[in-house]
Order: C-alpha cells, then sequence, then structure tokens
C-alpha cells in the first residue's frame, strides 16, 4: 500500500498513486484557503469557504478594518491583506481556469465518491477547529492561525523541495518529475498515442502496445466463448435433428408395417390368389399326413379343370336345408310363433383355397344358387351356373371395365384375379347389377337398441319377407331371396327369421364358415334343436358396429342397368336409421 504526502490517501499501486497525484493535486486544482480542501470545483469550494469558514471570513474582514481605523495600518500591511485576498482567489481562479485532459476528466469522475467522502472530512474538522480555537484563544490567535494555516509552503511529494506558493510547486512537479506523473511537458512535443479501439490517449508506445493487447486478448475470449456457445448450439441442434430423424424413421416403418399388414389381411400382398393357397394347403396336408398323394392329385387335377371351365365344382355345397328347416318348424318348433324362409338356396363354405378371405365370394354363390332356382330371373341369368371363386373374380373385373364403382376399383388396384382380396357389399351390388338384377344396399350405420344392438335390422328384414301377405301360416316359405349380410371382418347370408311366442325375433343365417359336415346335421329327419344354434342368431348375437345388407329386389331392364351404372359413380347406400 501506498500513502500520499500530501493528503494521506492510500493506494495500492504506484499507477494509481500517480492518477491521485495527477486528479486530486495537479490539474483541476482548487484549495481551500483555511482547511486545505482540494479535488472540488469552483461552485463547490465557494459554497464550502461560505458555510464552513462564516466566521473566519468575517472576521478576517473585521479585522483588517479594526487595524485600518484604529491603528492605522501601513501600506505594507495593506498590500500583505491585499495579497491575501489575492492569493486565496488567485488559488481558487486558477484551479478553475486549469485545462485537464480527456483522460484526467475520466479518471476523475471515476474518484467521485473518493472526493465527495473527503470533502466531508474535512467539512467536519474545520468546523470542530473553529469551534476549539475559539474556546481557547482571542482574535488575534485565530487570525495567526488562519494565516498559518493558509500560506504553509507547500513540500513536494517526491523530492521533499518547498516552495512559496502552489503554483510553483505545480510547476515543479511538472518540470522536474514529468516522468513519474506520465504527463508530458507543456514545453516540449512528446507524441501522444491514441488507442485505435477505445481512444485512450497514452504517453508510451509500449504502455499502448500493453493497452491494445488487452483489448485483443479480450475479443479473442469472447469469440472464444463465442466458438463454444456456437459449437453447443451445433451438437444441440444436429442431436435433436437425429432425433426427428430417428423418431421419422420409426414411424415410417410403423406405418410400412401397418400397410402391409392390411395388405395381407385383405389379401394384397401379391402372395398369390386362390389357386396358389389351395395348392398350397394341401401339399401341407400330405406332409402331415391327413391327405395321400393320390388323393392331393386327384384334388389337384380336379381344381385345374374347375379352374379351366370357370365353374364350382360344388364339393363345398350343401342342398336340401330350407326342405328340411320347413319340415322342423311344421312340426317340432313348439316355441316359435310364426317363421319366414327365404327361397331355395344352398349353402356353400370356405375351401383350402379360400379359407380366411372368400367368405364373400361364398355368400354370392349362395345368393346366385337362390336365383338360378327363381324362374323370374331366367332371362338375366339364362345358361349360367355357379362360378368358382377366381371366375367370380373375373366377373368384378369385367363390371368395373363397364364402369361400375371406378373408386371401389381403384382401392383394388382394378385387379382381384391372382389375389385374396377380400369383397364386400359394393362388389356384391356391382355384380347383381352388371347381371341386371336388381337390388339395393342398405346401411345400419350405427346401434338402434341398447347394449350395441340393431333392432331396426331385424324389423327391416322382418318387414322384407313378410311383406308378401298377413295371416299366413306357421310356417312361410316365400319367394324372396336371401339377403347378403356384411358387417366389419366377416359376411353372411341371411335366409329367414323367425318370430318366438315371446314376439322376440331371431334370425336364420348361413355362415359360409361352418362346414358340411355341421350343415349336413341339418338334413336330418329329426333335427334336434341344438343343431340349430348355428343357424339362430338373437338380437344379442348381432352387436357389431355396423351392418350393411344388399337386397335383391327382381330384374332390371338394360336401360335400367344403364342408369344404375352411371349413378354408381358416385356411390351411396341407403342409411338407417
Amino acid at each position: 500500500m501506498l500513502s500520499c504526502d500530501i493528503c494521506g490517501e492510500t493506494v495500492t499501486s504506484e499507477p494509481d498513486m500517480k492518477a491521485h497525484l495527477l486528479i486530486v493535486h495537479m490539474e483541476n486544482e482548487i484549495i481551500c484557503p483555511f482547511c486545505k480542501l482540494s479535488g472540488v470545483n469552483y461552485d463547490e469550494m465557494c459554497f464550502h469557504i461560505e458555510t464552513a469558514h462564516f466566521e473566519q471570513n468575517t472576521l478576517e474582514r473585521n479585522f483588517e478594518r479594526i487595524n485600518t481605523v484604529q491603528y492605522g495600518t501601513s501600506d505594507n500591511k495593506k498590500d500583505n491583506t491585499l495579497q491575501c485576498g489575492t492569493e486565496v482567489h488567485s488559488s481558487i481562479h486558477s484551479g478553475c481556469a486549469s485545462n485537464p485532459k480527456n483522460s484526467a476528466q475520466s479518471l476523475i469522475k471515476d474518484s467521485t465518491l473518493k472526493h465527495e467522502a473527503f470533502y466531508s472530512e474535512n467539512l467536519t474538522e474545520s468546523r470542530k477547529f473553529l469551534t476549539s480555537r475559539e474556546k481557547q484563544s482571542g482574535l488575534t490567535e485565530i487570525k495567526g492561525s488562519i494565516y498559518g494555516t493558509t500560506y504553509s509552503p507547500p513540500e513536494c511529494p517526491f523530492c521533499g523541495k518547498i516552495e512559496e506558493h502552489s503554483e510553483d510547486m505545480e510547476t515543479h512537479v511538472k518540470t522536474k518529475h514529468a516522468n513519474l506523473l506520465d504527463i508530458p511537458l507543456e514545453d516540449c512535443h512528446q507524441p501522444l498515442y491514441d488507442c485505435p479501439m477505445c481512444g485512450l490517449i497514452c504517453t508510451n508506445y509500449h504502455i499502448l502496445q500493453e493497452h491494445v493487447d488487452l483489448h485483443l486478448e479480450e475479443n479473442s475470449f469472447e469469440q472464444g466463448m463465442d466458438r463454444v456457445q456456437c459449437s453447443g448450439d451445433l451438437q444441440l441442434a444436429q442431436q435433436l435433428q437425429q432425433e426427428e430423424d430417428r423418431k421419422r424413421s420409426e414411424e415410417s416403418r410403423q406405418e410400412i408395417e401397418e400397410f402391409q399388414k392390411l395388405q395381407r389381411q385383405y389379401g394384397l400382398d401379391n402372395s398369390g390368389g386362390y389357386k396358389q393357397q389351395q395348392l398350397r394347403n394341401m401339399e401341407i396336408e400330405v406332409n402331415r399326413g391327413r391327405m395321400p398323394p393320390s388323393e392331393f392329385h386327384r384334388r389337384k387335377a380336379d381344381m385345374m379343370e374347375s379352374l379351366a371351365i370357370g365353374i364350382d365344382d360344388g364339393k363345398t355345397k350343401t342342398s336340401g336345408i330350407i326342405e328340411a328347416l320347413h319340415r322342423y318348424y311344421q312340426n317340432t318348433a313348439t316355441d316359435v310363433r310364426q317363421v319366414w324362409l327365404s327361397s331355395v338356396v344352398d349353402h356353400f363354405h370356405s375351401s383350402l383355397g379360400d379359407k380366411g378371405w372368400g367368405c364373400g365370394y361364398r355368400n354370392f354363390q349362395m345368393l346366385l344358387s337362390s336365383l338360378l332356382q327363381n324362374d323370374a330371373y331366367n332371362d338375366c341369368l339364362k345358361g349360367m351356373s355357379i362360378p368358382c371363386i377366381p371366375k367370380i373374380q373375373s366377373m368384378i373385373e369385367d363390371a368395373w371395365k363397364e364402369g361400375f364403382d371406378p373408386q371401389g376399383a381403384s382401392q383394388l388396384n382394378n385387379r382381384l384375379q391372382g389375389t385374396k382380396a377380400w369383397i364386400g357389399a359394393c362388389e356384391i351390388y356391382i355384380l347383381l347389377t352388371s347381371l341386371r338384377i336388381k337390388c339395393h344396399i342398405v346401411d345400419f350405420h350405427k346401434s338402434t337398441g341398447p347394449l350395441g344392438t340393431h333392432p331396426c335390422l331385424f324389423e327391416w328384414i322382418l318387414n322384407y319377407y313378410s311383406s308378401e301377405g298377413e295371416g299366413s301360416p306357421k310356417v312361410v316359405c316365400t319367394s324372396k331371396p336371401p339377403i347378403y349380410l356384411q358387417h366389419q371382418g366377416h359376411s353372411r347370408t341371411v335366409i329367414g327369421i323367425e318370430e318366438k311366442k315371446n314376439r322376440t325375433l331371431c334370425l336364420l343365417i348361413f355362415d359360409p364358415g361352418c362346414p358340411s359336415r355341421e350343415m349336413q346335421k341339418l338334413l336330418k329327419q329329426d333335427i334336434e334343436a341344438s343343431s340349430l344354434k348355428q343357424l339362430r342368431k338373437s338380437l344379442g348375437n348381432l352387436k357389431h358396429k355396423q351392418y350393411q345388407i344388399v337386397a335383391v329386389e327382381g330384374a332390371l331392364s338394360p336401360e335400367e342397368k344403364v342408369a344404375r351404372r352411371q349413378a354408381s359413380q358416385v356411390f351411396t347406400a341407403e342409411k338407417i336409421p
């Protein structure tokens, strides 16, 4: 720590001491003539003298008047008095008239708090000084103290030399100790160096170089921090991008898997159609020992013949069930109030070639078997037989080519042959319409009863079959064809409806998933009630969210067929309710 010899201020380093001496004691210096207060401007010094030394100024002026009036003060004393006043005011004015450099002004601003503290301390000390002196001595001692304090010769803080006036001491320090203050002599032309980055004025080139190096180091540090920040931001951005790419890749993979799953489910995965599946499943049966090789070759030959002519081989067909049901309800069913049966229809079930996807085709075969036995449709179906599944696929493709349901065709890529694609109510509708068979689709798109049931569906089917007359006998064999019934994932054929004595309704349904051996149990003379469970479907057995039916209403003229083909461009179904 370094201590100022002039005011006692302590600083931490030699450059700070140089700055202190330059600011406080050299440039812009105003010193109180009574208490040596300095480091303030002219207005502040006047205020200080008027407040802290008011009594001394008044006492000095009175003393001068006393000397002049009573004792006849000599010219020498007058000169001294005038000199005193002149020195006091000249000291103040000389300090105010000094022109400090820009660097000194900036440092003065930085030390404002120190000056204010110093000013307050001196003001307090001066007041204590006056009070104690007035108590101890008279007017003469006070006057002597004042002049002694004001005119004590200044001493150089560097070499100890004493000068009579502060101006002489200032000149001495600036000329003899200029190297210690880092200020140029007024009479010599020492070069000044401006900092190109902040404008600071330096008197030494090496100091300027060190100062600029500090700027460069600071900028380099900031740039390094910026690079670190940018690097961190880049890494974060890359990490987020990688995470986003990973999520998109995962979503894309899941979408592809779901799409492939749907393709497999609906038979659009290019894994072959009826023929390929039939051969593959027969080979499995042979490998498991459940089919001899001779049987495999015989069935293969029959299949190839059936596919060649486009007619079903009839190996999955069961006939005569409607007649058997008529006998049962007429003689045995005591809990049934009345029953309505469709026209004669054969049952077709799925085979090894269409298991899992051929229900729509098998239901069409059932519906067509009934129409072929109904004379009202002879003109439309003249010369037709029950087609095999690949032939049905070809017939639907022909209907698409005629212009039926282009939207549905595009969904199935305009191709059914060689695939295991499912078909539904729309394909059955356009196929029947292309054969000039009048039909319409009814959509039961929501539940109309408690617990997800569809009473409206049952009532519609009852009205369909019972519309031929009232007061009919217990068993009514109508001329109405069976109804194609579609719901999510499966389709069946409605061949009648029964009304029990408690007025509840029950549908009679052929399911293509039911094998021939089960259906043949219904052909016995004494049908057991348990055998009918596979046919009977009560209100609580049909709880799918949505149902669609295709009901046949008669034959179409060629003109009506054209009109319906045009209407199928924007396909709509009747919705109930």
